[in-house]
Formats: C-alpha cells, structure tokens, sequence
C-alpha cells in the first residue's frame, strides 16, 4: 500500500512550522504539556461533529484531530523518542493483535463475542506490562485519569464488575443514590465544606453506576442535558425580551415561569 501524499505534506508542514530558525514563534515553544488541552478539546469537537451528524465538520475536526497526533509525533521525533511511522506502525500491530480472527486463524461469532475477546487481550496485555515493570497488576490498570470523571467513573464500574464487584440490578444502586443524598444533606446541615465536595463526588459516583446499568452514557447524557438546558435558557431569554425584559432585570419568579412556558413549547413540539 502507497503512503497517501497528503501524509508526508503534513508531516512537513509541522516540520516547518517547528524550525528552531524559520519557523512559528507560537509552534516552536510548544510542549507535550501545553498542546495535551488542545488534543482533548479537538477530540470533544469530533463528538460533537458525531453527536449533529455533520459529516463536513467532521472531516474538518477529524483533521484537527490528527494534527494533533503530528504535533506530538513531531516533538517526540525532535527529542529522539519516536516518530510518527513509530506511532502508526504500533497501532497497526495492535489492532493487528487484537482482531486474531481477521489476521488469523480465531474464530469470532458475533459483536458481543469480539467485545469479550477484545477486553481479555488488553487484560493479557495489562497483566504482562505489569509483570514486565515487576508490579501488581490490577483490575483497574489502564483507566486513565486523565479521563472526563464522569466517563472514568463509568470505566472504573465496569471494570470491577468484570470481577463480580457489582449489584445484580438498578435497585440497589437507586437505593445508593438516596443513601448518598442523605450523607449530603448531613454534611451541608452541618456546614463542613471538605466533606460536602466528598459526599457530592459520591453521589455523582453513584449516578454514574446507575446510568450504567440502564445502559446509558453518562457522559452523553450530561452533555445532552446541557444542550436542553441551554436551548431552553436562550428560549427564556427570548420569551422575556418579547415583553420587553431581560435576564438582568426579571426575578427568579418571572424566569422561572418562562423556564415552564419554554419547556411546554418544547414539549408540544
């Protein structure tokens, strides 16, 4: 298979841009720490290209995405780490090694089967990189923490759930919920700022666990419920200036029964 042209054009262009004497001031001072925020960001832009089904932002994002890879693949070439060919040619062996019944003789049955093959062959690989670095391996190797906590919490549940650490239903994890809710109003009555930010990282633990056993995204969800409720603010926002209001000027009681009227609007729709 030939290199697509376009590779080698962008593996320059950021050579370029890196030139100690001629290159950009900006791109020259960069490092793996100040440009990571950037790589989280555009990987959030390429979901939400996915989440609107705009396949022409999602070229455009998924482009931005893969300069990140170059930038850092170029960064670690200039440290003599590795390079970008280094960088493709490990995911290739490693999707290479996990697909057995692609490239070789394993035979898979369905999705659901690839899914349990799949999650053995990283827990082979965590248990032989830990035996390797003379570490304890664990079944929570590998969940990064630089993770979005929500999706983190979310990996860490089902990671202990492989193992048998898991409620049978949602019942018992909604009945964690309450007794959460309750430790959070303890810790607010009396005032302990420390323990409060505990008791409500705990409760947002456990409605994570429970929007896995209903078997949503809690990180989709969350992101879904922040564009309701921007959509609905803008829409209070408007109902209020068509008679003449604002934001600014209304009280919590006016807003609120524009937040109502809003969300029947929506409703009806």
């Amino acid at each position: 298979m030939t290199q697509n042209p376009a590779v080698p054009r962008l593996l320059d262009i950021m050579a370029r841009l890196r030139d100690p004497a001629r290159g950009c001031p900006w791109d020259r001072v960069q490092t793996f720490a100040t440009i990571a925020p950037y790589t989280i960001e555009e990987a959030y832009e390429v979901a939400e290209a996915c989440e609107r089904g705009d396949p022409a932002a999602l070229k455009d994002e998924l482009g931005d995405l893969l300069f990140q890879v170059v930038f850092h693949a170029r960064m670690a070439e200039e440290a003599g780490l590795f390079a970008f060919d280094d960088v493709a040619a490990a995911i290739a062996e490693k999707m290479v090694r996990r697909h057995p019944h692609v490239f070789g003789d394993a035979v898979i049955a369905d999705a659901a089967a690839q899914t349990t093959a799949w999650e053995e062959q990283k827990a082979a690989e965590r248990r032989a990189k830990a035996t390797a670095s003379g570490e304890s391996a664990s079944a929570l190797d590998g969940v990064g923490t630089a993770l979005p906590a929500l999706t983190r919490a979310e990996k860490l549940q089902r990671r202990a759930a492989r193992v048998g650490f898991d409620w049978p239903t949602a019942t018992p994890v909604l009945d964690k919920i309450a007794e959460e809710l309750g430790e959070l109003r303890e810790a607010m009555a009396g005032g302990d700022s420390e323990r409060i930010g505990d008791e409500i990282g705990d409760l947002l633990f456990a409605v994570v666990n429970l929007a896995r056993h209903a078997a949503t995204d809690p990180e989709q969800a969350l992101r879904a419920a922040c564009r309701k409720f921007e959509r609905r603010f803008r829409r209070v926002e408007t109902l209020l200036a068509e008679s003449g209001r604002s934001v600014e000027t209304a009280d919590l009681d006016e807003m609120e029964a524009e937040w109502r009227r809003a969300k029947v609007e929506e409703r009806s729709k």
